[in-house]
């Protein structure tokens, strides 16, 4: 049998054992050459007024370089630690090392760029369905098109080819520096399997507790107003980053293992077929994985939180517009207020008009805060608010004396809780009022272009307003006083309306808003950093979902002698079955929940920033990354089903 032969026969023999590293290498193929090819694709930036994603596709690519890189690199390393005993049956009837790396060169090549072309074929196949997919989320009117981008197919095959090198180095290095009698121990060698728990384990469980439950803490005091400057915030989040990257460590490292422990002392040395097929498995084996387990919990708890924040604030576009622009058409310049209505007249639309006086005063709403604590978003003691008189509001009757407040979103809600009642200072240029505060309306009077987005609104008594009117502060008036707004009386004239809009020819575009085209906008800019990271989220889930996958495939391997025996004790298939699937349950569970816990905790601390809604966009993102990763958990019970079968 010449070299050649052999090569053929051993790739044969071989390539069952990969096919699981074949189907990730095309998928990773897949989806590196459809997202890069949309880097390229005329129809992103081509399209009038849409969306330029070309620069964020292109810096995501690079991210993806990275998943794809590690997972690549990591699987190889798992595989050819199985193959060491061939490697080192190769050495004993006289092959050189050198002779050995040439046979798996040839064969990883033909592995692994068969399934790269596979791949990229797919990829293509896909790549107009993904700038569909990624048209419809960014409300966007393009044509999407197949198209085949030689620049995408060359940036992979660079890419790729790369990866292959780095691949085809670590097998030679691994090669040349192990012995013969060290590569018949490889895959025998245990995994930390130490019985005994030590004193500094347990505190090392404890530790990691007590950190992870500490960065828990301080992410929810984070925008309460307990840190009252921007140097006292950026501590505190470096200090959570911390405290749970270090903590999931520990947690791995002692805590599991410890938690496990008091399970197993709980039944006094009674322990099922189960408990010694998950348990007592779980514990031995989890310590040695802490540092992979940790960097795929930290990036899948990354993942999970960026996707819900970006979906948060997708999700809640429309709501966040209804707030920015609380009529349909903000105008807030009286030329550009006639010249619309003019227009909508001419093409015959309905519409009902509001017009509202506005001057900015400074207020202080120190003793009105829930907390004393100075936010370091505003300044308690001389906010800038912009104030209107009852008279512009219906239903509203205020005393001379007293002062509403109206436009109230999550941010301010957060960082500045206000009292139901108490007593607040305006201030003009000159005068200081002090005034009865009767309460907080949810409702928004004003556009962006007063409010700032956030502040609220002051309702006061008419003889009140007009002592302010005179005595204004020139230093921090807006450009203009006076708010029109306009309602598109029926429905289906809103459209053409919004086109009218648009093409208007303003004096100054800045000081007018339409909430469809702010609504629009914003689904836009999220839409698009929505789907990079649900295409990144989605690379990594793959991939750290392959590398538990192939961790159990190894782990199996090692563990099929003490199924032998306990098929000869008389335990059945499915004796052993529910033990498995209790372990893989432990397995791709915790870090699952972790992860979860890590960005719950994380969204919950600054959903607010991103939009109006939270549990619904959360609660969603959560349930498809649960149900995508416990495929690989099903995958790895399948496996071992198998192996039990194999092992009598």
């Amino acid at each position: 049998m010449n070299i050649n032969q052999l090569i053929f026969r051993n790739f044969k023999k071989n390539v069952k054992n990969y096919y699981l590293y074949v189907f990730a290498l095309m998928f990773s193929a897949a989806l590196y050459f459809a997202f890069v090819t949309l880097q390229y694709d005329p129809a992103l930036d081509a399209t009038k007024g849409s969306i330029k994603g070309g620069a964020a596709v292109r810096a995501a690519s690079v991210l993806l370089v990275a998943i794809v890189s590690i997972f690549l690199l990591y699987a190889n390393t798992i595989f050819i630690k199985r193959r060491s005993k061939e490697i080192g049956l190769f050495q004993l009837i006289g092959m050189t090392k050198t002779k050995i790396f040439r046979i798996l060169t040839v064969e990883n090549f033909m592995l692994y760029f068969a399934s790269l072309i596979v791949g990229i074929l797919i990829g293509f196949s896909f790549s107009k369905a993904v700038i569909m997919i990624l048209f419809k989320i960014t409300d966007t009117k393009g044509i999407a098109k197949l198209h085949f981008s030689e620049e995408a197919l060359i940036q992979t095959l660079i890419v790729f080819g790369a990866i292959y090198l780095l691949i085809m180095t670590m097998n030679y290095l691994f090669i040349k520096r192990q012995t013969i009698l060290a590569l018949f121990r490889v895959t025998s060698s245990t995994e930390g399997k130490t019985k005994k728990i030590s004193i500094l384990e347990i505190i090392i469980g404890i530790l990691g507790i007590i950190f992870i439950a500490s960065g828990y803490y301080i992410s929810a005091k984070l925008f309460d107003g307990s840190f009252t400057s921007m140097n006292a915030l950026a501590i505190a989040m470096i200090s959570i980053l911390a405290l749970v990257i270090i903590g999931t460590y520990l947690f791995y490292k002692g805590s599991v293992r410890f938690l496990l422990n008091l399970m197993r002392k709980s039944k006094n040395g009674y322990l099922t077929i189960n408990d010694v097929l998950s348990l007592s498995s779980i514990m031995f084996r989890m310590k040695s994985n802490a540092l992979l387990l940790t960097v795929i919990t930290t990036v899948s708890a990354l993942a999970i939180g960026f996707l819900c924040l970006s979906y948060i604030s997708y999700y809640s576009a429309e709501k966040s517009a209804g707030d920015y622009v609380p009529n349909d058409f903000a105008i807030n310049n009286s030329k550009d207020a006639a010249s619309f209505k003019a227009a909508l007249d001419r093409k015959k639309i309905a519409y009902t008009e509001k017009k509202i006086d506005v001057i900015q005063v400074k207020a202080n709403v120190k003793n009105i805060l829930e907390n004393d604590l100075k936010s370091p978003m505003v300044d308690s003691s001389a906010m800038t608010i912009p104030m209107i008189s009852e008279k512009s509001v219906s239903g509203v009757d205020v005393a001379p004396n007293e002062t509403l407040f109206t436009g109230y979103n999550n941010m301010l809600q957060k960082t500045m809780a206000f009292k139901d009642s108490g007593r607040i200072e305006l201030k003009g240029k000159q005068k200081v009022i002090p005034q009865k505060f009767v309460g907080l309306n949810r409702k928004f009077l004003l556009p962006i272009y007063f409010t700032g987005g956030g502040l609220p609104t002051a309702i006061v008594d008419n003889s009140i307003f007009n002592k302010f009117k005179q005595d204004a502060d020139p230093s921090i008036q807006k450009e203009s006083s006076l708010y029109t707004g306009i309602d598109i009386s029926k429905e289906d004239d809103l459209p053409k309306a919004n086109e009218l809009f648009g093409e208007m020819k303003f004096s100054d575009n800045s000081l007018n808003n339409s909430r469809i085209e702010m609504a629009a906008s914003q689904k836009q800019n999220m839409g698009l950093i929505m789907f990079i990271v649900a295409f990144l989220g989605l690379a990594f889930l793959i991939t750290s979902g392959c590398i538990l996958y192939f961790k159990q495939m190894d782990e199996s391997e090692d563990e099929k002698p003490n199924y032998t025996i306990l098929r000869k004790l008389g335990f059945t298939e499915q004796d052993l079955l529910k033990g498995i699937k209790i372990k893989q349950l432990f397995n791709f569970g915790i870090p699952l929940i972790v992860g979860l816990f890590h960005s719950y905790f994380a969204v919950q601390s600054g959903w607010f920033l991103f939009g109006t809604e939270v549990w619904t966009p959360m609660i969603i993102v959560m349930i498809v990354y649960t149900a995508l990763y416990s495929i690989f958990g099903i995958l790895s019970v399948l496996y071992y089903k198998k192996i039990i079968k194999e092992a009598l």
